[in-house]
């Protein structure tokens, strides 16, 4: 069972990628009347200026899981350097930094950040200001657990220095650790980046994203709800596959760390 939220991300990982290669239609380009509903030649009607539903749906993913992944692996990287730090030296500074920023709600610096950064910064910026706290968090708990196991205490013994150690010995065993909470970030980020779409203050490429389908049919809704309802349906799995997989992933790896 736990198979399914990663099979289901994988596969929406692909047709997002592959997505533009497959669209029947210009995305970019009006083929029919305004929020035509759904029919043979267009199997999801048309949106707010004609254009092709599907088309979009299949070509509008890719720019957000972009900025979502490397949003993410940002957020992770700086958590996980902020968590190694204050789990080995024991560091009341960082935890306490990192606690002050968990403090403020996540879409206030995103507005803030989203009017004086171009809007994948603005993106990127928020979730490491909303994510990297929330890694520093879990890899110092782990990162203080491990450092008093054998294998540790050899390598200092051994006269290592405790950055040969932290790459060497302590990150290798929080790989697990590392990947699920990868996940978990690419969620918060495709959550910031969807949410300042349809808030229209970033911007998107002329094929748009799924975001910015929210917003422009929102209006049309009544006329064609599935120029509504696929991309927030799309979003929705998407979201959800990935935090599943990722929850389960933690818990397989504390459950191994643990044993």
């Amino acid at each position: 069972m736990s198979r399914i939220p990663l099979l289901l991300g994988t596969v929406l990982a692909v047709v997002t990628v592959l997505g533009p290669a497959l669209a029947p239609y210009d995305p970019a380009a009006p083929v029919t009347a305004p929020w035509t509903e759904s029919g043979a030649d267009h199997l999801l009607g048309g949106d707010v200026l004609g254009r092709d539903v599907l088309s979009r749906l299949l070509a509008g993913g890719r720019h957000l899981l972009a900025v979502s992944l490397v949003a993410a692996a940002l957020a992770t990287l700086v958590g996980a350097l902020g968590g190694l730090a204050a789990g080995w030296r024991g560091s009341r500074a960082l935890t306490a930094s990192a606690d002050l920023l968990l403090a403020v709600p996540v879409l206030l610096p995103a507005l803030v950040l989203a009017v004086s950064l171009p809007g994948d910064a603005a993106v990127v910026a928020a979730t490491v200001l909303a994510g990297a706290p929330l890694t520093l968090g879990v890899i110092r708990d782990v990162t203080a657990g491990v450092r008093e196991r054998g294998y540790v205490r050899a390598a200092r013994l051994r006269g290592e220095s405790a950055v040969a150690v932290l790459l060497r010995e302590v990150l290798p065993a929080m790989a697990g650790v590392l990947a699920a909470d990868l996940g978990l970030r690419f969620v918060t980020a495709l959550q910031l980046a969807s949410a300042l779409g349809v808030l229209g203050v970033t911007d998107a490429p002329a094929t748009g994203d799924w975001a910015v389908m929210l917003r422009e049919n929102l209006a049309g809704a009544a006329l064609n709800p599935a120029a509504l309802a696929a991309p927030a349906l799309l979003l929705a799995l998407l979201s959800l596959a990935v935090a599943v997989a990722a929850r389960t992933g933690l818990r397989h790896a504390f459950g191994t760390e643990s044993s």
